[in-house]
């Protein structure tokens, strides 16, 4: 059998962690250094680890047997709204369910805090397109910028209506 089947995969815990823990330091900052690389400054969105350690923010990373799979975090845009930030799963751990699990964590907490709404900024397609698949799957659609956000060629707006 294949080393990745579904009866070989070990349980993944999700669970509230400090966006400063070295081995999630290290992956958010390869995180903003990619994001740095596919857009100009002013387009880049992502949060650094000082500020995501905001108390409008929760900071969750998903681990198998004590390896990092992924991470993402929700922040209160207000009491119905909330916003996805930085997603990011770690190029060895791809394509294992990692992305889709927390994304499915982050919507739960999101409707089990009340939101009505709930949205995120990714890049364009073209360098994107993996992202751009995953949120739609789960049910997002394109919109326009919400919250502080304005019309940008290197973002794009997607909601979930909860």
């Amino acid at each position: 059998m294949p080393p990745n089947t579904p009866a070989q995969r070990r349980p993944m815990q999700i669970e509230i962690d400090d966006p400063a823990r070295p081995d999630v330091y290290a992956l958010l900052e390869e995180h903003l250094r990619h994001m740095y690389e596919l857009s100009p400054p002013e387009s880049v969105h992502a949060l650094d680890v000082s500020k995501l350690k905001r108390p409008d923010i929760t900071f969750w990373s998903a681990r198998v047997d004590g390896v990092l799979v992924g991470c993402g975090a929700l922040k209160a845009l207000d009491a119905q709204h909330g916003e996805i930030k930085s997603m990011r799963t770690p190029s060895a751990a791809r394509r294992q369910g990692a992305g889709r699990a927390v994304l499915n964590h982050i919507v739960a907490e999101a409707r089990r805090r009340g939101y009505t709404r709930l949205s995120l900024e990714t890049g364009p397609a073209e360098t994107f397109g993996a992202a751009h698949q995953l949120y739609a799957s789960a049910g997002f659609k394109e919109c326009g910028p919400f919250g502080d956000y304005a019309l940008d060629p290197y973002s794009v707006f997607m909601t979930l209506e909860l």
